[in-house]
Formats: structure tokens, sequence, C-alpha cells
């Protein structure tokens, strides 16, 4: 037997064995929320006697960063130099998990201890994204205890605020750019495209929040003796959020569009079917741009969600005009979205249209980005993957959320590839998180053969293959 293949072998004993299970039920036990301050002391916790020790078995150096600069993040910085001729690879994990919403999870879980059901693992950060970084991990020690090297250096960043937005994440890339320098980055988040189909994903939307606001009297004012005097601020909010994206998702304000579709984006998403997974809604037809498809409304196009709107009260209404209202939206975006200039572009939409008593205010944003699919190293993984598991892996040119990932691409230059060991249904964010048996025996093996390659096969390294744009083309 081949060592590639005896590799693949041994990572699938290995869950097969009980010890990823072990393993999962040791990391998911800290509650490290990077949300309290509580959950951040147990972050600590995680860091000091899980991962440091674990990079440290691995001929690891370890430079910790706790509370960088007095924020709310933590960086872990492990790397191993093995040659200078040999490609380096960029590793990332976020080892802070949301908050725990321990009295809503079902059948007597605790987000805190693994539950072992049938084909799943249940535990805060089983999925997202303890289960996910702890499976790369693993896939290096088998493919270091295998081969006593692993044929690349290696440098791998954990950071513990992912959840609350990666504050300092960029700068922190920025100062210390020399050690992050590498030839390729390799993280695994996020979901694949359904549960049996290897999927390898090249970044994310970015999202941008905003509040359009209406604050036009103090008191609210009976409407048989107010009506048709006072204008109503419910209607107005209503009424601009209407102007800028219509009643069946289409985003009206051309500003808020990306410019079009790039060629090898729109090649990509020709293969892709989006289909519903067990226990997801069914998609509507009708919702979002007739002219585009499913895939490229999800992967290749701007949306514009109304995630809040409110006035008076709801729940037990009372015959008066109301003295202000609110709504929140969030513009997800891809890559080409004029994003700093949306405020004004808002503005003057909202002025020429009459609608200069609504404010606007602009809150979180984080950037989109995404490597060109025709990059070499795309290729690449994608024949890894394939060497692996016998299957045609999914390429998607970026995910319709959101992730750091534009850290990776922009700040430090990199090619960015994202194969991630999770599917849609894990409930991340939610009660009830959990990894899939069958995705994680796979995912170790995923892991373990691109490892393998990558010191052992010819690579991209090298031949210039930076993040780069695409020509884009209309979308039509």
């Amino acid at each position: 037997m081949q060592q590639r293949e005896q590799l693949a072998v041994t990572a699938g004993g290995y869950v097969d064995s009980g010890s990823f299970q072990s393993d999962l039920e040791r990391i998911v036990s800290y509650p490290s929320e990077s949300s309290t301050p509580e959950g951040r002391v147990a972050l600590k916790s995680y860091l000091d006697e899980v991962i440091e020790p674990a990079f440290a078995s691995l001929g690891c150096s370890v430079e910790r960063f706790d509370s960088w600069r007095g924020g709310n993040n933590s960086f872990l910085l492990a790397t191993r130099q093995e040659g200078p001729g040999l490609p380096t690879v960029l590793c990332y994990g976020h080892a802070d998990v949301v908050d725990g919403q321990a009295a809503a999870w079902t059948n007597g879980r605790s987000p805190w201890l693994l539950s072992d059901e049938g084909d799943r693992w249940y535990a805060r950060g089983s999925a997202d994204n303890k289960g996910q970084h702890w499976i790369n991990i693993v896939a290096l020690r088998l493919l270091l205890e295998q081969r006593g090297r692993l044929g690349f250096n290696l440098v791998f960043l954990l950071e513990g605020a992912e959840e609350i937005g990666s504050p300092d994440l960029a700068d922190f890339a920025r100062e210390y750019r020399d050690a992050l320098r590498a030839d390729v980055f390799v993280g695994s988040d996020g979901p694949r495209l359904a549960a049996d189909s290897p999927t390898v994903f090249l970044g994310a939307r970015g999202g941008v929040t905003f509040n359009l606001t209406a604050d036009l009297r103090s008191s609210s004012y009976h409407s048989g003796n107010w009506g048709g005097l006072l204008r109503n601020p419910a209607t107005t909010v209503a009424a601009a959020v209407a102007s800028l994206v219509d009643g069946h998702g289409v985003i009206r304000l051309p500003e808020l569009l990306p410019a079009g579709i790039p060629d090898s984006v729109a090649a990509a998403l020709e293969l892709i079917d989006v289909v519903p997974n067990p226990g997801d809604p069914e998609s509507d037809p009708t919702w979002g741009d007739s002219a585009l498809g499913p895939a490229e409304r999800l992967y290749a196009w701007n949306t514009l969600e109304v995630l809040a709107l409110g006035a008076g009260n709801p729940a037990k209404p009372v015959n008066a005009i109301p003295g202000s209202a609110s709504a929140s939206l969030q513009l997800r975006f891809v890559p080409g979205t004029d994003t700093a200039n949306l405020e004004s572009a808002v503005r003057r939409h909202l002025d020429a249209a009459g609608f200069g008593m609504v404010d606007i205010t602009v809150g979180h944003s984080f950037p989109a980005s995404r490597l060109d699919p025709g990059s070499p190293w795309v290729s690449w993984a994608l024949a890894s993957l394939a060497k692996t598991t016998g299957r045609a892996p999914v390429l998607l040119p970026n995910i319709g959320g959101s992730l750091p990932s534009f850290v990776f691409a922009e700040v430090l230059g990199l090619p960015t590839l994202w194969v991630p060991h999770s599917h849609p249904g894990c409930q991340q964010h939610a009660p009830d998180e959990h990894l899939l048996k069958a995705v994680a025996r796979e995912g170790l093996q995923v892991a373990a053969g691109l490892f393998f390659d990558l010191g052992t096969a010819a690579t991209p390294a090298g031949s210039g293959s930076p993040q780069t744009s695409v020509p884009a083309s209309p979308a039509s």
C-alpha cells in the first residue's frame, strides 16, 4: 500500500477507534465564548492546556498574544520550519465559540458535554470551529508520525474572537506579516455545499449593516384626531426600505450592486445545483433577481435583507400614530461592490426620493474577498480532494456568509483555500450544534491527503499565483 493510501487508512482508523471522539469531548468542554469575560478566561485555558501542547508535540515553536493590545482578541502562532526551499502553508482556525444557549438545547443535552447520538456529535464548537481546526491538527500529527517530517513549512494561526467579528485580526496580520508569510492559505470553517460533497471555497461575501430611522416626535397621537395631518414614521420607513429593495428582494439602488459576475465565477457556478438539505426551508423561486440563477444569487450577487423593522407595539397595537420607526438592514455583498460610499449613496437616494427625514447610520462592516477560480492552487486542491475521496469535489467561488478571508487574501496577499469539515445543517450558532461523524472522518482523510500532497507533490508554490482580480461580465 502506498504511503498516501496508508495515511488515509490511518486517518479513518483514528475516528473509528474512538480517539477523535475522545479528543472532541475534551476540547468542547472549554466554554470559550468570546462574548463574555468568563468565556475569554476559558479560551485562555483551552490554549494553555490543549492547543499549545498539541503544537509543541508537532515540533512547533509557539508564540502567544493574549488579549493583544489590551483588546478582546487573543492569538496563538505556531511555526515549524523544515527548509527554506520548501513550500509554506498558513493554516487558520478560531478557538472561540458563540454563546452556549444552554437552556435551549433539547433532550437534556449540554453545550459543554459531548453527546454521542447516532451519526452526530452534539456540543458547542463541535462544528464551529474546534472540531474543524482539530481535524487539521490531527492530520498534521498523523502525517508527521508516518513520514517523520511534513515536507513543507507550517504556520498555524488561531484567533480567539472570530465570533465577535475578529477584532484586531487585520492589524495583527499587518504587524506580523513576516511571521505569517506563506505560499498558500488553507483554512477550515463553514459548511460544505452538502454533507456528502467534499468542498473547496475561495472566499466569502462581505456584510455591512445600517439603520434607517424616522424619529419624528416624542409622543404618539390619536390616529382619528391626527390621521391625514401627521406623517407616519412607520409608513415612511417602510417606503424608504421599499425604495432600496422591492417586495421581491430585488435591489433597486444600483450603487448597492457589483459591476457584474466574473466569467470564471459564472463558469464555476454553472456546475452548482442549490438543493436544500434535509431540514432546510424550501427556497422561493420568485425571490431575488429573476435574471440570475439560484447559485448566482447566493454566491455571486448582493442581497439587501431587512433584519428588523419596528414601530409602536406590534403585540398590542393602539389607535395612535407612532412617533418613531426604524429598520435594520444588512447588505451581503461580493467583491466589486463599492461599500466605502454606501452611506453617501443611500443618503443621496433618500433625499431624492423625498425621505430627507429618514436618518441613516452605518454599523459593523466586514469586507468580501474571493480567489480567482482560475488560480493554479484551485486545480491543485481539487485534484487532491478527488484523489482522497474518489469523487469530484465541489468548487464554490465563495460562500454566501462571511469569514475573515479578506485578511489572508488582501492583507497578506495569499491564495485562499477553504476546505470545510462540516455540513449546512450543523446548527452552528444555534442550540444542538453538531458534527456529523461521517463528515469528520472524511474530513480528516481529506486534510491528511492535502497536507501529504503539499509535502510530496508538485505545487504552484513560487509560480506567481497571488490573489488577482478577474474580468467581469454583466449579470444577465
